[in-house]
């Protein structure tokens, strides 16, 4: 599927019968459940049944790079979804754990053979998180969904 630089994705192709893993971070959980309903709707209505959906919860948003990288291994998946929030606070924690998920993620990406999708929110209030994650505002679940099966298309595309 090629596109021209700066044009949008389009509306994925219906993708029954693959398979995809979502990492949630439970910190921040209404924000993080909000991304993960948003998601799941999406790969619903493009014909991923919630049966090929697999949702592993880990403690934060440090812990999303760790399990991403356990889940891959098992080879189950078409392609993973790390779905997170770090909301800025008082001290440096929020530089730390941003970075560390972010550099994680990234390394682990660089290892598979899957689409890894970065769904970290960082942003300085909750109020800005809810914005990006509901579904009724931003839907940031929604496009980490659609951005999958996109991957998951470009990828298969590749291997023909």
């Amino acid at each position: 599927m090629r596109m021209e630089p700066g044009s949008h994705l389009p509306d994925p192709r219906p993708a029954p019968g693959k398979r995809i893993g979502i990492v949630v971070s439970r910190f921040n959980a209404e924000v993080t459940t909000e991304m993960l309903e948003g998601c799941r709707g999406a790969l619903a209505e493009r014909g991923i049944s919630s049966e090929s959906v697999d949702v592993y919860w880990v403690p934060g948003a440090w812990e999303l790079p760790q399990v991403a990288r356990r889940v891959a291994a098992e080879s189950l998946h078409d392609a993973i979804i790390a779905i997170g929030c770090v909301i800025r606070g008082e001290t440096p924690h929020f530089d730390f754990v941003s970075a560390e998920a972010s550099q994680g993620l990234g390394a682990v990406a660089r290892t598979l053979d899957v689409p890894l999708l970065f769904g970290v929110l960082t942003t300085d209030t909750q109020e800005q998180a809810w914005t990006r994650a509901c579904r009724k505002a931003g839907d940031k679940g929604r496009d980490l969904a659609w951005s999958a099966l996109h991957m998951i298309a470009l990828y298969d595309g590749l291997e023909g």
